[in-house]
């Protein structure tokens, strides 16, 4: 069988299945007669999800003076999309738990990815965008497709990563010559196949290629500078010791004075290790 981005997904989840929990959140958000008592309902049929999910609304990310102990009181605050997106995010920090340490340092990739997705919702803030729990969730998973091809082709990544970091290349460029594919187009196909938001499925595919964007140009130009910022400060890595080429076109997009660009960093620094000891 041809080795494609469909195969290596169809491979995959064999291992790794959807996100369970976050599909019966997100039919529930779309439901014109569900409540919050609904979706509370559903998050708290499961008591460890419950636990860290109210340790992430009580941690420094959000900020908030008072205690917040129950899902209920979480849904109230932060609202009913955002916590869905929290709930997807630990399903697929879940979900890939089985890589090898020997092929890529796990903690470093949740940690380079929590760093995009904290980024991008500044970023987001930054240009005036309301709702940017969406941002942070982009960012957070766009490398998702990096994790498949760890997983189904183990052997093929080790040498794409040895390429990347030996080459003086970006991986993305190297996985192009190995298997044909990159990254962004697996991590397409598994966006795909969990049938999850057409706006991830594009900052996905074109996060490295923002040109590329047809319908979701912001935010794909925001997690595409999120992710250059990153990894340029080298707040962990997916893989990829280099920085990628930032596309300036992407910079304009966003509207923004450079200037808030340490601000942006420093908030990060003071969020990122214990996001990272709450998610990961």
């Amino acid at each position: 069988m041809a080795l494609t981005p469909e195969s290596l997904v169809n491979k995959s989840l064999e291992l790794v299945s959807p996100p369970s929990t976050y599909a019966q959140l997100d039919g529930l958000i779309k439901d014109p007669n569900s409540s919050a008592d609904d979706i509370s309902e559903v998050i708290n049929t499961d008591p460890a999800l419950v636990t860290r999910l109210l340790k992430v609304v009580n941690s420094p990310f959000y900020g908030f003076p008072s205690q917040i102990s129950t899902i209920s009181r979480a849904i109230t605050i932060i609202g009913t999309r955002e916590l869905t997106h929290l709930v997807l995010a630990t399903a697929v920090i879940d979900a890939f738990k089985g890589i090898p340490t020997s092929l890529i340092n796990m903690s470093e990739f949740w940690r380079h990815s929590l760093a995009s997705a904290i980024a991008a919702k500044y970023l987001a803030k930054a240009c005036g965008q309301r709702a940017t729990e969406r941002f942070f969730i982009s960012g957070l998973l766009q490398n998702i497709g990096s994790l498949v091809i760890y997983q189904s082709v183990p052997e093929l990544a080790r040498e794409a990563i040895n390429s990347a970091e030996f080459g003086h290349e970006v991986i993305y460029k190297a996985e192009q010559r190995i298997l044909g594919f990159d990254h962004t187009d697996v991590g397409q196909a598994l966006v795909r196949a969990w049938r999850l938001p057409n706006s991830l499925e594009e900052v996905v595919k074109c996060h490295h290629t923002p040109s590329e964007s047809v319908n979701f140009p912001l935010e794909v130009a925001v997690v595409h500078v999120a992710d250059i910022l990153v990894s340029s400060a080298q707040f962990g890595h997916s893989g990829d010791t280099h920085v990628p080429p930032l596309d300036p076109e992407a910079w304009e997009l966003l509207g923004l004075d450079v200037n808030v660009v340490p601000d942006i960093l420093q908030e990060l620094a003071v969020q990122l290790d214990e996001l990272v000891s709450l998610l990961t």
